[in-house]
Formats: C-alpha cells, sequence, structure tokens
C-alpha cells in the first residue's frame, strides 16, 4: 500500500493509505508495543519479574543485538515500565526497543514503507509521487499581524489559483472549502509552523471545521532548542494533520535541499512518515534509517546505551585521532586547476573497512554499519549520475548526501543507538590516510597539490584522468573530477590561505563559490547581490588575462553598487542570523534583535533565526526587518567593502601577471 500518513494512537496503528482511484483510506490496526530487556543476575531480581508478571506479560526469550544473540525477557509494556526497571534495578539492567516510535517499529517489523507500491524497492529513485498538491501562503507577516485575512492558493493539479481576502472568519470558511474540494494529498505551506496552529485555532473558535486534517485531528511536535556540532539549533513547534502531508517549505531543510521528491525519499528509506521525514534533521533521518533496519533485521535497538566509549589510559587517548587531514593553500589565482574529490568519503570508509561498534573489538564479523550504509553509498552513486542529466534527481541526491555526511558524526555520538567513538577514531584515521596517500600518487604522476581539505584536492598538472583512476584503484574509492579554467584562494587576515574560503569557474562556464559574502546566509540581500553580479562578470573570463579584460567592468559595478547603497531600499539590508542565546554580557547586534522582539511580543528562543537592520552600529541599535525606514549607511558600507574586497582580490592578482599565486 502507499502510504501517505502513519502514527500509533489509542492502542492502534492508524495507516493512510493513498487510493489509485484518488480515495485515501485509512486502516486502524491493534497493535501493542513491547521492549526487551536483561538482567546480569536475573535471580537477583527474581521480586521484581515476579510482580511484573502480576500485571503485564514477560516471557523469557532470547533476541538479537549488534554484538550477538542475547537471553532475557520481553514486556508487553511502555516506557514508564522500562524506566521503572532501570531503577529498581540501579541501572545495570539493559533495555531495548524502548524509545522506537510505535509505528515505526510496526512498519520494520511487518516490512512496510511509507511512499511505496507493493513490491518496490526502497531504494529505487524511481518512484510515483502524489498528484493532488494544494500550495497555500498566508500574504500578512505573522509577526506583525495575529490574524490572517489574505491567503494566496494555488491548486498544481489544475492551475487554477484563489486569493482569499476579507474577514478571518470568512477566510478560514473559503480555505476549508478549497482544501475539502480538491482534498490535496500534499500541502506546501511557507510559515506553516507559524499559521497552521492559528487557522487551526481560530476555526474552533468561530465554531468551524479546522482545515488541513481528515480526521480533524492533529498531532504535534513542540518547539525545541539544540546544540548540533558546537551550534545552537532551533526546531519551530508545528501541527501534523492525519492523512495528509503538510511541509513548511521555508522552514523544512530536507524540502530546502531535496523538494518534495527529497522528502518522499527521506520517508521511504527510514520508515518514518513523511510528515516527520519534512520535520527532521539530516542526522535524525540517518538514525531513523539505522534504527528501521536494525528492526527489520529482527536486531534490538538499545535504550540508554553505555557502550559509547571503553576505558582507556593516558596514551591511547593521545594516539587516537580526532580529526580529518587538511592541507594548508597559498593565496592566489590559479590557473587550469582540478579537483579529486571523494564521493561520500566517511561512509564509503565504513563500508570498505567494515566499521561498526560491534567490529572494534572482532574486526572479521560482518558490521551492521556497512551493511546498512552500502545500499545508501550505491543509491547516491546513482543519483549523482542521474543529476548531470536528470535535473529531477538532484533532490534525491541532495537528501542521500546530507544523511551520509551526518552517519559519520553519529558514530561519535554518546547517545547515537549505534555509535561508539573508536569507531568514529578510526574513520578518521583512515581518511587521513587515504588523502596523505591520494597527494602522494598525484605527486609521483608530477601534478603539484595546491589545497586539499579532508576528503578532496585541489591540483594542478598532466594527465588528470589517469591520474583519478589510479587513486581509485589504490584507495579502491570512488571519485569526482571537476576542471576550473581558473580558482581563487583567498588570504586569512594573518595572509596565510583560507581553508574553505575560494571560488572559480569550471571548465563547463558556472561559477563555485565557498565561504564568500553570496554563499553565507547572514549577508544583507544588496550585498549578496551585487557580489554575485560581480562574479557573474568574472564567470564570462576563461583565463588570467581575459579576467584583466572584464576588471573595469567589475570595478565599475561596485562603484555603481556603493554610490547606489544611500538610495537602497532598508528592507534589502536585513542581516538574518541564529541568535545562540537570549541574554548576552556585553552589548551586540544579535543582543539589540532579541531586545526588539520581545518589545515586539515575539517570543525568542535560542537558535531561532532573527532578521534585523542595523540602524546606528555605534550604538548597537537595530529595527526588525519588516519595520526598518532606515540603516546605518557607514555599516553596510563597510560590509559592501569585505564582500568587494573578496572580488579585488583576483582582479589584483589577474593583473600581477604570471602563472602562481600571490
Amino acid at each position: 500500500m502507499w502510504i501517505i500518513d502513519s502514527y500509533y494512537r489509542n492502542g492502534h496503528v492508524e495507516l493512510w493509505e493513498r487510493g489509485k482511484q484518488g480515495r485515501t483510506t485509512l486502516h486502524r490496526i491493534p497493535w501493542t508495543p513491547d521492549f526487551y530487556f536483561q538482567l546480569p543476575d536475573a535471580d537477583a531480581h527474581w521480586q521484581m519479574i515476579e510482580a511484573l508478571s502480576e500485571q503485564y506479560s514477560i516471557l523469557e526469550c532470547q533476541f538479537g543485538t549488534v554484538y550477538g544473540t542475547c537471553h532475557g525477557y520481553r514486556a508487553s509494556a511502555g516506557r514508564q515500565v522500562a524506566d521503572a526497571i532501570l531503577e529498581q534495578t540501579c541501572n545495570v539492567a539493559r533495555l531495548y526497543n524502548v524509545d522506537s516510535r510505535p509505528e515505526h517499529r510496526y512498519m520494520a517489523e511487518h516490512n512496510l514503507f511509507p511512499c511505496g507500491e507493493p513490491g518496490e524497492s526502497r531504494f529505487s529513485p524511481d518512484f510515483s509521487l502524489p498528484d493532488r498538491v494544494l500550495e497555500i501562503e498566508v500574504l500578512e507577516n505573522p509577526y506583525a499581524t495575529p490574524e490572517c485575512r489574505s491567503v494566496r492558493v494555488t491548486n498544481r493539479e489544475s492551475g487554477i489559483v484563489d486569493l482569499l481576502f476579507g474577514d478571518e472568519k470568512t477566510v478560514i470558511t473559503d480555505l476549508s472549502g478549497i482544501v475539502s474540494s480538491c482534498d490535496p494529498e500534499v500541502i506546501l505551506f511557507p510559515g506553516a509552523d507559524i499559521w497552521v496552529p492559528r487557522v487551526v485555532a481560530k476555526a474552533r473558535h468561530y465554531g468551524l471545521d479546522p482545515p488541513f486534517s481528515r480526521s480533524g485531528m492533529f498531532r504535534r511536535i513542540d518547539a525545541t532548542s539544540y546544540v548540533s556540532y558546537g551550534r545552537t539549533e532551533y526546531r519551530e513547534g508545528s501541527l501534523m494533520p492525519d492523512g495528509r502531508l503538510l511541509i513548511d517549505t521555508r522552514t523544512s531543510f530536507n524540502y530546502r535541499e531535496g523538494g518534495l521528491f527529497g522528502v518522499l525519499l527521506a520517508s521511504r528509506l527510514t520508515g518514518l512518515c513523511p510528515n516527520l521525514a519534512a520535520r527532521f534533521t539530516a542526522g535524525t533521518l540517518i538514525s531513523g534509517y539505522e534504527v528501521y533496519e536494525a528492526l527489520l533485521r529482527g536486531i534490538a535497538v538499545p535504550y540508554r546505551k553505555t557502550d559509547a566509549e571503553d576505558l582507556r589510559n593516558v596514551n591511547g587517548l593521545r594516539a587516537c585521532d580526532r580529526g580529518g587531514m587538511m592541507f594548508q593553500p597559498v593565496p592566489g589565482l590559479y590557473e587550469d586547476v582540478f579537483q579529486i574529490d571523494f564521493t561520500s568519503l566517511y561512509p564509503s570508509v565504513i563500508v570498505l573497512y567494515n566499521l561498526s561498534p560491534e567490529t572494534v573489538t572482532n574486526p572479521e564479523k560482518p558490521g551492521f554499519l556497512p551493511a546498512v550504509l552500502a545500499p545508501l553509498l550505491e543509491l547516491r552513486c546513482r543519483t549523482k549520475q542521474l543529476k548531470k542529466t536528470i535535473p529531477h534527481y538532484r533532490g534525491a541526491d541532495s537528501i542521500l548526501k546530507w544523511m551520509l555526511v551526518t552517519c559519520f558524526g553519529y558514530t561519535g555520538y554518546k547517545n547515537a543507538k549505534f555509535g561508539r567513538i573508536e569507531v568514529h577514531e578510526r574513520i578518521t584515521s583512515c581518511s587521513r590516510d587515504i588523502l596523505i596517500r591520494s597527494k602522494e600518487i598525484a605527486e609521483e604522476e608530477g601534478a603539484s597539490v595546491l589545497h586539499g581539505i579532508v576528503d578532496c584536492l585541489w591540483l594542478r598538472g598532466p594527465g588528470r584522468e589517469h591520474l583519478k583512476a589510479r587513486i581509485e584503484e589504490e584507495t579502491r574509492l570512488l571519485t569526482e573530477l571537476e576542471s576550473y579554467d581558473w580558482l581563487v584562494f583567498l588570504p586569512m587576515p594573518d595572509g596565510f590561505g583560507a581553508y574553505n574560503r575560494y571560488y572559480g569557474r569550471l571548465n563547463d562556464r558556472s561559477v563555485k563559490i565557498r565561504g564568500i559574502a553570496s554563499r553565507r546566509g547572514d549577508t544583507p540581500e544588496y550585498i549578496q547581490r551585487v557580489q554575485t553580479e560581480m562574479l557573474d562578470l568574472l564567470g564570462t573570463a576563461s583565463s588570467r588575462c581575459e579576467i584583466n579584460e572584464v576588471s573595469s567592468a567589475v570595478r565599475e559595478r561596485y562603484r555603481d553598487a556603493s554610490d547606489g547603497l544611500r538610495t537602497a531600499s532598508p528592507q534589502e539590508m536585513a542581516i538574518h542570523r541564529q541568535v545562540s542565546q537570549l541574554d548576552y554580557s556585553r552589548n551586540c547586534l544579535e543582543a539589540s534583535a532579541v531586545r526588539a522582539c520581545k518589545a515586539a511580543g515575539i517570543q525568542v528562543s535560542p537558535g531561532m533565526e532573527i532578521g534585523y537592520v542595523v540602524r546606528d552600529a555605534r550604538k548597537w541599535a537595530v529595527d526588525l526587518s519588516w519595520e526598518a525606514d532606515g540603516f546605518d549607511l557607514a555599516y553596510y558600507q563597510g560590509l559592501l567593502d569585505r564582500a568587494w574586497r573578496e572580488i579585488e582580490f583576483s582582479l589584483d592578482m589577474a593583473a600581477r601577471g604570471g602563472t602562481g599565486p600571490m
């Protein structure tokens, strides 16, 4: 069955099936989840087992884990009972399948997955998409007004666009009518996580049936702030409707990266319903995928695991690896450069070297992580080739890229279900050896290494195709080759080359950029546009000499932008940044932005993105982006000049002549 939604409620797994004749059917299946537990000394806890047996079904059994078969008990009870067992045994009990989502576990144990027909492979990049897609956009600023009085509704299937205006009750009534008559399978709604709770609450206030949900019911995800890779992130709370996929296209990272196709692929792979696949991070997706694969294979999923890292002495800690390899570039403008990039290096290392928690002490044993990541890698290699000629596959490739990127980080996360720090360290150790050996091979073939960072090398020299083939043969890993007409490595303030700030023209005449102003999310729109236009001019040049020819046009574009800054719209100067905290010990722009939000009645949480315009940098004065009617000209001139210097560097290098760096 093609499942568009799934959840667990009142002792039932509820599956919404998308029918072939356009009808959507609800299947309610009685199901009671259970869990396993293992005791190091069952005799010492016989009283607890007897007491549990009087209230719940407790059966002695054997069950599988990644480390092998265990002897223990199967309890038909919920998480509260599991936590009570931990407390009663002073945390010596080992529990499994406690915190797996019930519907997720049901799907895995019954070999079901969302968004797929019977007999289909989860790992196929070709599958049907829903036909009935509705786009809804509230035309008002949710922070400026609490009422929904103007809405645009677009029916993708028919192409009909409805504009709804009037008092709030009338607009919600009309919106409910359109949703009911169109009966969409998917609703794409920018700002849904803010507007849907409001619309649902107002509909009930007016005595109307809430739109969006097929059953009239919703599941809630609470807002939360969390830290990921040292950065504070924020996830907006949301309401998920029964029986439909509702995506906030503004906040969903997975939708922005993969579109509807990517979200549905993530759902198929992880076994999570599409509503969750659209909202979860890439790390949660890869964790969900691993859990689904474990349950599918009859492997119990640990709860509050204790094998994150073995005890080691100081010498062992000093010897372990803690990061990837990098070679620092010399700043400059280089011609005829090529880049060799390993495809999904870290997950490829996991598969190639059989790295998994259970193989740390038993390397000959087939590992769980290599077995479950291998199909993802194969699919990524396929979509990476397909997207070169068929843009439809770009979303799938992007989702796979992010899932595979985060699988490495999860091996070192102490709470990851199948993580272990020794595996994390072994991956970085192998990748460092691979990059160093690749550098040696390149130099043996007569190429010079300009830069290298973790999984790719930038080189100049002959025989690039031969070099690529030799690196793949010796490392047993796939690579991608990109060729540049010219490439610029930018300097840091101390004059040394920056690791991750560069741009250059590829052989297909496109310009690739990393780390500069137009790539950064906090760059004001005006400055971002100006730098992009200057890069477009540089992109017409195929050599150092041609860069000299367009230099005057690039410089003129900067002068025009500088002259036009005074009359630019304040909204084009909005800076969008995530605030890591709410209380600041010193004055800064982010602190002023937080205070401005609070003054406007906007609740701010750590990790939330705030848009503001700097009114007076010397006084740390800012306005919220939609309220700004002016800006600090000197401050924004400084930002424009900083973006200009990133471009000017290449013009100066071209003017110096020669073929090497500055």
